[in-house]
């Protein structure tokens, strides 16, 4: 399946599913080549992103690339995250997007032909057959060449055309002799900074600095109110983490 010249095309990407499958990958995202790319290939109605963001934290190092997007093409969509405690006694980050994500493409398919879904997510098999009878076509945009492959099956299976993320890599990577990618310690002299930090517009972050989530994946969690029994505790402590964000 082509892109034709004359569709109406909009990216809806996960921020954090894209983060993860292009980390798993070894290559970080410049957004905008991606932008830049996905322009070329028909009339780009618009780019959504979808992130969550621990607003508690005196300087988040996700801001600059969120305020650089939001500058730069994009329409950001964000909320504050939740932190909760579990049966086990632990405290957990919640940061789920997908409520937001399936509304935005389900109001926005009448002004639609092509919808272009960043994301592996299982959950999104049933949004992508409804707009399929709406008559749009969908593509998704993930890896199956992660271990384990960052795709569902049957989302795989529901879309129109499986775009392999390490094949778009060429045409969306950062250019491995720029700047080496924004990382957590390079913010590390920033703590008087508040959330309103802005990129100069040249700036063009690659994908977006979560290390501080990286080494504590199990605390950064998305679950749903399915997964607690009637005690409040989790039914199934594999099903629990399954259910990580950077699934």
């Amino acid at each position: 399946m082509k892109f034709y010249p004359t569709e109406r095309i909009a990216l809806f990407i996960d921020g954090s599913n894209l983060y993860a499958a292009a980390r798993a990958l070894n290559f970080d995202i410049d957004y905008k080549r991606l932008l830049d790319h996905f322009s070329e290939n028909g009339i780009l109605i618009r780019a959504f992103y979808y992130t969550a963001l621990i607003e508690d934290q005196e300087y988040s190092p996700i801001r600059p690339l969120v305020d650089w997007l939001d500058y730069n093409g994009y329409t950001m969509v964000t909320k504050p995250t939740k932190e909760f405690t579990d049966a086990f006694g632990r405290k957990k980050i919640k940061g789920n997007m997908d409520i937001e994500l399936a509304i935005d493409v389900m109001e926005m398919a009448a002004h639609l032909d092509h919808v272009i879904l960043f994301s592996g997510d299982g959950d999104f098999r049933r949004l992508v057959e409804s707009v399929q009878r709406k008559g749009l076509r969908v593509t998704v945009v993930s890896t199956v060449k992660s271990n384990p492959p960052m795709v569902a099956d049957e989302l795989r299976r529901q879309c129109d055309r499986f775009i392999e993320l390490m094949d778009l890599a060429p045409q969306i990577a950062r250019d491995a002799t720029q700047r080496p990618a924004r990382r957590h310690s390079d913010f590390q002299d920033t703590s008087a900074l508040t959330g309103t930090r802005r990129l100069a517009p040249e700036a063009s972050p690659s994908s977006p600095p979560l290390d501080e989530f990286e080494d504590e994946d199990e605390d950064f969690e998305d679950y749903d109110d399915d997964d607690l029994d009637e005690e409040g505790e989790f039914e199934d402590d594999e099903d629990m983490e399954d259910d990580k964000i950077t699934r």
